[in-house]
């Protein structure tokens, strides 16, 4: 087991699988099939991001340096998890941008019985240790336990 600790932006815990990008999430094409046909999966729509392209983001450990794309990126978050079709937790190589640390927030403080735990300042080391299917477990103080799967 390897241990990180980052900076808690919305509290929680959990375990759960990760689900690694080496590059940054496009909140909107990633999350778009979720939020418009229905995708309970999450399946990422993102073609310009071949880690994750096609495979389901709902109940995963996304492990991530950043966000990009527009300004809609923190609306479509918080729609995600008001759906009930957000990752477990979401885990930032880096600082945490405005719009992802704007949807989280507000998904955290308005949403009843919907977690989604997001820790940032994990550090590129964590990046490049964590690998698909690893088992993620957050601790309410930041803390982030990578097991083997």
């Amino acid at each position: 087991m390897s241990v990180f600790q980052g900076r808690v932006i919305a509290p929680g815990c959990t375990s759960a699988p990760a689900l690694v990008s080496h590059g940054g999430l496009n909140t909107l094409a990633s999350f778009q099939k979720a939020l418009q046909f229905g995708d309970k999966n999450a399946t990422c729509g993102d073609q310009n991001n071949p880690d994750l392209y096609g495979k389901p983001m709902a109940g995963k450990a996304l492990c991530l340096p950043q966000t990009i794309g527009s300004t809609t990126g923190g609306l479509v978050l918080y729609c995600a998890c008001s759906m009930n079709r957000q990752p477990a937790c979401l885990l930032f190589s880096n600082p945490i941008d405005s719009l992802a640390a704007a949807g989280s927030v507000l998904a955290a403080v308005w949403l009843d019985n919907i977690s989604m735990p997001v820790i940032d300042s994990l550090g590129q080391a964590f990046l490049d240790y964590v690998k698909d299917g690893m088992t993620i477990t957050i601790r309410e103080n930041g803390r982030v336990e990578v097991t083997e799967g």
